[in-house]
C-alpha cells in the first residue's frame, strides 16, 4: 500500500460520467464507456426519465462504481412538492432564484430537506453502493444544499463527496475572477466536508469543458495533471433524444464518448503513469 506522501505526489484519477439514468441514451453510453473504455464511475439521477434502465444496467456491471446525482435544479423530483417544484414535480432552471429560496424561505428548506431524503432513498432501494453523491449543476456548492447533502448522506453510508474546483494552468486557460469566487465557495463546501469526516478530490477537470470533453482536449489535458487526485467528468451517450437537445443543446455527447473509448487516451493514461481509482482511494 503507498504511504500517504507517495499518495499525495502520485498522479491519481477517477474517470467519471453525470446524468446515469437521464435518458437510455445516456445510460448506453455510459455502459459503452466502461465496457471499452476507462470509464469507472457514474453518477445517479434516480428520478430520471431512465433512472430504472440506468439501475439494470449497473446490476450487471458490477465493477462500475456508482453514487449520488443529487438533482435540485433542472430535472426531476421524486416528491413533487410545490415549494420547490412545478405542478409537474420539474425544478426549475434559474439557478439564482432556486439559491436565494434555498438558503433564506424556511418552506423551501423543507421541502428541500425531503426531497434530499427521498432520493437519497430511492438511491438505497436500488441496491446498488453508494459510492459517493454529487449535484446536478454542482447544486452542492450552495451552502444549504451542501449540508443537506452531507448530512442525509452521512445517514446512508456517504463517504466521498465531489468538490468542483478546476485549476485553470491544466486545460491552457487564465485564472479568472469567477475562479476565484468559485474557490470560496468550494471552501466551505470542504469545511462541510471535513467536519463530516468524508472524502473529496483535490481537483476537479471538466467544468470549463462541460460537455465538450473531446478526445483532442482530454489528450491535452492528461499530461498536464497535477499531482494528487483529480476527477475528470464526462457527459457521454450514445445520441441526443429531444429532451436533452433542449437543455443542452451544444454538447457533445458522442465527442465525449469517444474520449473515454479512444484507444489514445488508454495509452496516454498508461505512458503518463496515471493510476485509475476510485473514492475509496481519496
Amino acid at each position: 500500500m503507498p504511504s500517504q506522501a507517495s499518495s499525495r505526489s502520485e498522479r491519481r484519477v477517477i474517470i467519471s460520467a453525470d446524468d446515469f439514468g437521464m435518458s437510455e441514451e445516456v445510460n448506453e453510453g455510459i455502459e459503452r464507456a466502461y465496457r471499452e473504455g476507462v470509464l469507472t464511475t457514474a453518477s445517479l439521477m434516480v428520478a430520471g426519465p431512465a433512472a430504472a434502465d440506468a439501475i439494470r444496467r449497473a446490476r450487471k456491471l458490477p465493477g462500475l462504481r456508482v453514487g449520488l446525482h443529487l438533482v435540485v435544479i433542472e430535472g426531476d423530483s421524486l416528491l413533487s412538492l410545490p415549494t420547490i417544484t412545478d405542478e409537474a414535480g420539474w425544478f426549475g432552471r434559474n439557478q439564482l432564484k432556486l439559491g436565494v429560496e434555498y438558503f433564506f424561505s424556511p418552506p423551501a428548506r423543507r421541502a428541500l430537506k425531503r426531497e434530499v431524503e427521498a432520493q437519497f432513498r430511492a438511491f438505497a432501494r436500488s441496491g446498488l453502493p453508494l459510492d459517493h453523491a454529487n449535484a446536478h449543476k454542482h447544486m452542492h456548492l450552495h451552502p444549504t444544499v451542501g449540508r443537506l447533502l452531507i448530512e442525509t448522506g452521512a445517514r446512508h453510508g456517504l463517504k466521498a463527496v465531489r468538490t468542483p474546483l478546476e485549476l485553470a494552468g491544466p486545460v491552457g486557460a487564465e485564472k479568472t475572477l469567477g475562479d476565484q469566487a468559485l474557490a470560496q465557495w468550494t471552501r466551505v463546501l470542504r469545511a462541510q466536508l471535513r467536519r463530516a469526516g468524508m472524502k473529496t478530490n483535490d481537483h476537479c477537470f471538466g467544468l470549463r469543458w462541460s460537455g465538450h470533453m473531446t478526445p483532442e482536449r482530454l489528450h491535452r489535458l492528461l499530461p498536464q495533471l497535477p499531482a494528487g487526485l483529480s476527477e475528470i467528468y464526462f457527459h457521454p451517450a450514445s445520441g441526443q433524444n429531444d429532451q436533452m437537445a433542449e437543455l443542452m443543446p451544444d454538447y457533445q455527447p458522442r465527442a465525449e464518448l469517444d474520449s473515454l473509448i479512444c484507444e489514445q487516451t488508454r495509452t496516454l493514461m498508461a505512458t503518463q503513469r496515471l493510476r485509475s481509482v476510485g473514492w475509496d482511494a481519496a
